[in-house]
């Protein structure tokens, strides 16, 4: 295989596509079915970084007469439909799972049954989370990436120096978490000097609206449920928490200062008590302050039960691709329990390497996280991250997401808004979410017409 990677950046992709070079130009023998070589092109997957490398050299290894051409850039819709409907797609997107039932309902990409037969694809070692994101209408049209879940992350020093313990910000109890967050707030003549809860809205609303046991779309995603009364609860007290501490307008501008990439980020600045966040931030805290005062707690619903909001990427071929057969072997290559393995030590090479410590690589794939847990990752003896470790690693089965919907963009965008407009003061979270409602059921009618 010759990989390529020749293109940076949109500009140039949006150039390849008016000259057809994001399309699957195979050069394969579409009578032979199975074979594996010619060429395929992806579309949304950048695979610059060690992981993505390594996988890439997964698939060069497996598959030798096979040219991968990979235009860089993050996954662009209107690119994207332009090549399908013009009749020259790329052989493969990389597309966030939370997206996939849009172009899944508007008949833009491929059921991948075949494909996961022909692959010998074991559908049950991904997250069924995962596998419930790329599922619409009872057909599967993706092929699971990485996994990224929530969790609480806890000032140690803000905590210790309030009195209060660890589990004083635990979800379980919001009567607790509110009077916590007033504990830990800290309010000053020029106004916040620490945010004692920060409950990240309006992206997480998903997430609260789960701890009480509802949902924003119902399964099948094709029914809004923005107007619930457990979203609505949620709305009302998160919002609530953020108006206590000053309101919107000052606390995002206080948070917006915070150093959050670097060595004075909030936690080693004091400037947070609490808060939810990726696990990718993980990795951030041990490169740049692996001593800060940091704890991580699961986050859970209203009843104690670990609870999470899981997003990540898939791999689908599009309708009127060429090679199929190709992009099958190359998204079940890249998905494959020793391909990730392959790229966590590639990752634990490079970060030992940089001087930081290696907190294992997540994926949608349950069997190569257990085994990259126990045969690539070790405990780098900071309690903090490793113990950090062993909760990401604990709420990948309970996680949650977004159901795959025809209207996806617009439903999220519907309930974002809602919660700015609350956030601001302009409705009460009941009207807002009402409004949202409406909204968000007319698009996913209007995606169905």
């Amino acid at each position: 295989m010759r990989l390529r990677l020749p293109v940076g950046g949109l500009a140039s992709i949006l150039v390849l596509a008016a000259c057809g070079g994001v399309g699957s130009d195979s050069g394969a023998d579409e009578g032979s079915e199975g074979q594996i070589d010619g060429s395929i092109t992806t579309l949304g997957f950048g695979g610059e970084d060690e992981i993505g490398m390594a996988r890439v050299r997964a698939v060069e290894e497996a598959y030798a007469d096979l040219d991968v051409k990979i235009n860089s850039g993050a996954f662009d819709e209107q690119q994207f439909l332009n090549a399908v409907s013009s009749g020259n797609p790329p052989s493969l997107i990389y597309l966030p799972r939370s997206e996939l039932g849009t172009y899944a309902a508007r008949g833009a990409l491929v059921p991948l049954t075949e494909c996961i037969d022909q692959q010998s694809i074991d559908m049950g070692q991904y997250l069924d989370s995962a596998v419930a994101q790329v599922t619409y209408d009872d057909e599967v049209y993706g092929i699971p990436e990485f996994s990224s879940v929530r969790l609480l992350l806890a000032n140690t020093d803000a905590l210790q120096e309030a009195g209060l313990p660890a589990d004083a910000v635990s979800v379980a109890d919001w009567d607790q978490l509110a009077q916590s967050t007033r504990t830990l707030t800290q309010l000053g003549s020029a106004g916040i000097q620490r945010i004692g809860f920060d409950p990240k809205i309006p992206e997480f609303l998903p997430l609260w609206t789960a701890a009480l046991g509802g949902q924003l779309v119902s399964e099948d995603g094709l029914t809004a449920q923005l107007d619930s009364p457990e979203a609505v609860q949620a709305l009302e007290y998160t919002a609530g928490l953020v108006n206590d501490q000053g309101g919107w307008s000052e606390f995002k501008a206080f948070r917006d200062g915070w150093d959050f990439f670097g060595g004075q980020n909030q936690f080693v600045a004091d400037q947070v008590g609490a808060f939810p966040m990726e696990d990718w931030y993980l990795d951030v805290l041990a490169d740049v302050s692996p001593d800060a005062p940091v704890t991580a707690l699961p986050f859970t619903d209203t009843t104690g039960v670990p609870l999470t909001y899981a997003t990540g990427q898939a791999w689908a071929i599009p309708v009127g691709a060429g090679n199929t057969d190709a992009a099958c072997a190359f998204a079940a290559t890249m998905t494959s329990t020793d391909t990730w393995l392959a790229a966590a030590e590639a990752s634990k090479a490079d970060r030992e390497k940089s001087g930081g410590e290696y907190l294992g690589t997540w994926t949608a794939n349950e069997e190569a996280d257990e085994r990259i847990l126990d045969e690539v990752y070790e405990p780098s003896g900071n309690a903090a991250l490793d113990d950090a470790v062993q909760v990401v690693r604990s709420v990948q089965s309970v996680a949650v997401v977004d159901p795959p919907s025809p209207a996806a963009a617009e439903v999220k965008r519907a309930w974002e808004d809602a919660s700015l407009r609350v956030l601001q003061g302009d409705q009460t979270a009941q009207e807002a979410l009402t409004q949202a409602q409406e909204e968000a059921q007319t698009a996913i009618d209007e995606a169905l017409r």
